[in-house]
């Protein structure tokens, strides 16, 4: 197995956490254990740098830095002013308020899927760079193309730091990209995969006209990023069985693949007659079952028909 999910973080936030987590796992001080550790000065500097324009800023400005108002801009100032102190959580609890992360389901994935998850997920993160699924991060909120003041756009002040990093994360391995386009530029990669496969969902309606999907497109990548755990998925054609949410499936003519640069795009279109057109695959795929099935048993069958007899050994007695 080897393959590397690579995801965004969620805007929406579950608050709290354990504010007795072990110290080594904590980023806010130099001598932790975390899997991106040698990040820690840089998210140090940008927190500071962040937390200095919160407190110089008027709310017209905290508006444009979070992108939020009402309440959800005034948790994002407390937040910001708490981090240091705040009690952490796994990112991957911490997120589960958003919706990407909600369908991800994390806690219904069997162990070993949950495993896979935790060891190949990497999360771009606005505020801490690169996170692991398991990494222990506070309440926050910063998105990827947010400007902090004296530091600029968080994805500019990311790239040249995460860049060689992730690059050595996924070397030589199958990389799932389901990165919105604005994480995506904080990332220069080198090529170094095996392959990479982006993820593109498009509805098409009555007139054979296509639209790219936007906000449930979170939900979709969530759900396909369960599946993949589940079934340690390292090709498109281990998608092929997915039964993804609202009878999403696989567009071979519209899917490309570039061998040269060892990427490609897999494009997932819901029809209009998405569920007449599900209940066909099933039917296929339960036909194509069923005449396996047959098939081993009569293999099974022919090799036992030519199983040679066991020759009875003929009982003979000593002469005296």
């Amino acid at each position: 197995m080897s393959f590397a999910i690579l995801l965004p973080s969620a805007e929406g936030k579950r608050p709290g956490g354990n504010p007795y987590a072990p110290d080594m796992f904590d980023y806010r001080t130099p001598d932790t254990f975390n899997y991106f550790s040698e990040l820690n000065p840089e998210r140090r500097q940008l927190i500071r740098a962040l937390q200095k324009h919160v407190r110089k800023g008027d709310q017209a400005a905290h508006e444009k830095l979070f992108g939020v108002k009402g309440k959800t801009l005034e948790e994002a100032v407390e937040v910001t002013g708490d981090i240091f102190e705040s009690p952490l959580m796994a990112a991957i609890d911490r997120y589960g308020a958003g919706v990407m992360y909600e369908a991800m389901d994390f806690q219904e994935l069997p162990t070993g899927a949950q495993r896979r998850l935790l060891e190949n997920g990497v999360i771009f993160s606005g505020l801490f760079g690169l996170l692991r699924p398991d990494d222990l991060v506070p309440n926050y909120r910063l998105k990827i193309d947010a400007a902090v003041d004296g530091v600029g756009k968080a994805a500019a002040y990311w790239k040249p730091l995460i860049s060689p990093l992730l690059n050595g994360v996924v070397k030589g391995k199958h990389v799932w990209n389901l990165l919105p386009q604005a994480y995506q530029a904080a990332w220069d990669d080198d090529g170094s995969y095996r392959r990479m496969i982006e993820v593109k969902f498009y509805r098409e309606d009555e007139s054979g006209k296509r639209s790219p999907v936007s906000h449930e497109v979170k939900k979709l990548r969530g759900a396909l990023t369960h599946y993949i755990a589940t079934e340690a998925a390292e090709s498109i054609d281990a998608l092929r069985p997915w039964d993804a949410p609202e009878g999403y499936e696989i567009d071979d003519e519209a899917t490309t693949f570039d061998k040269e640069t060892k990427s490609g795009v897999l494009v997932m279109v819901q029809y209009p007659d998405w569920e007449e057109r599900r209940a066909k695959r099933k039917a296929a795929l339960a036909a194509e079952e069923a005449a396996r099935l047959r098939a081993e048993a009569a293999r099974k069958a022919e090799e036992e028909e030519d199983e040679p007899e066991d020759e009875e050994e003929e009982e003979t007695e000593d002469d005296d």
